[in-house]
């Protein structure tokens, strides 16, 4: 009877701490999918910017279509994505267009100069910075879930319940940009 209840100890702990840890790797994945929501409402703001820098430049910039139809698809794809992973790949696509424009748009001092214009890159480079920073938190969320579903023991309640690691939201195309030196000119 003694070895009954001390079987039956045993059973009840595993059972508790399987529970426990299940209950975490939820708490994780839920907290992912709100700093994912919290980076998509930033990536709305900034969908809804686009079409107005577009029609700010378009005048600007006759001989540069190919630039402004490469951000119009591009941000019509990133609306149109629907899981997580899309989201993050096509807003890498979005980011990498708007890049072109940014280099695009060094040609036109006269665009450079009209206050609208002016006003619209500050609204995006402000909404840019609060997308880092929710992207920022969303990759610590993503950090948190991914450790947690490869450590000991709780790998093993992941592998039971199907978690797994997730995709971190990255500079993808534009790494290889940010690693380089910024070139300062006089």
């Amino acid at each position: 009877m003694g070895a009954f209840i001390i079987i039956l100890g045993i059973i009840v702990v595993l059972v508790l701490l399987a529970v426990s840890l299940y209950n975490r790797l939820v708490r994780l994945r839920n907290n992912r999918e709100q700093a994912f929501a919290d980076v998509d409402v930033q990536l709305k703001q900034r969908h809804d910017l686009i079409p107005q820098l577009v029609e700010a430049v378009k005048g600007y910039m006759k001989h540069e279509r190919g630039v402004l139809t490469e951000i119009t698809e591009a941000r019509a794809n990133a609306m149109k994505a629907t899981t997580i992973n899309e989201k993050i790949a096509a807003e890498q696509r979005l980011s990498t267009a708007l890049d072109g424009l940014k280099i695009s748009v060094e040609a036109y001092p006269d665009l450079k100069a009209s206050q609208n214009f002016m006003d619209l890159q500050n609204e995006i480079s402000d909404v840019e910075n609060k997308i880092a920073a929710a992207r920022r938190f969303f990759n610590s969320a993503t950090k948190e879930l991914n450790v947690a579903t490869e450590v000991f023991p709780s790998n093993i309640v992941a592998t039971m319940f199907n978690f797994k690691r997730e995709t971190m939201f990255d500079l993808g195309e534009q790494r290889a940009a940010a690693q380089e030196p910024p070139k300062i000119q006089f």
